[in-house]
């Protein structure tokens, strides 16, 4: 996998960045994640860890 920076629009001449990465299906069905799962972060140095975010 690698991480994908895409400008995401241009602000009074300043390009702002989102950054993606593209999961294989199999990932995600293992972890029981479904398309429009709302998901958190728990960030450490070197790691980011995906939720499922409950309400």
């Amino acid at each position: 996998m690698k991480v994908l920076k895409e400008r995401s629009r241009v602000y009074n001449g300043k390009p702002y960045y989102k950054y993606k990465v593209n999961i294989p299906a199999e990932d995600l069905e293992k972890a029981g994640f479904k398309e429009g799962d709302e998901l958190e972060t728990d960030v450490k140095k070197g790691e980011i860890v995906l939720k499922k975010k409950y309400d």
